[in-house]
This record gives C-alpha cells, structure tokens and sequence, in this order.
C-alpha cells in the first residue's frame, strides 16, 4: 500500500511541476510576442525600438506615437 501511495504521489509532484512549467512558458511567450509586435509597429512607422520605447533616431529621441501602425 505504501508503494501505490508514494507512486500517486509522485504522479502529483509531476502533474503541478507540468502546471508551472506550463504557466510560466506562456507568461514568456507572451511577452516576447507583445515585444516583435511593438517592434514590428514601430518599424513600419519609421522609427526603431529600444529599450521599451520607439524612437525615431539615435540622436533624437523623440517618440514615435506607433498607436496608429499597431492599429493597421
């Protein structure tokens, strides 16, 4: 009996180390997906992404207002 109580628990152990496996790759994921399509808004607006934010150049950096590309 102690040898199926320790097998059900094992087969626990797994099934909630699976969940948060699970959890956190889709958190990942779908940050990186929001980010290349920011990215992407911000490109097809002229400007480039970086550091979170879209800029028109290197040396200016004024904002891109990408709203309007993400909309498209």
């Amino acid at each position: 009996m102690k040898e199926a109580a320790g097998e059900a628990n094992m087969t626990v152990i797994t099934i909630v180390l699976i969940a948060i496996v699970l959890a956190v790759g889709t958190v990942i994921v779908t940050n990186m997906m929001n980010s290349a399509e920011n990215s992407t808004a911000c490109t097809a607006c002229g400007g480039f992404w970086t550091g979170g934010r879209c800029q028109v150049s290197e040396t200016d950096t004024t904002l891109v207002n990408f709203d309007a590309c993400r909309a498209q």
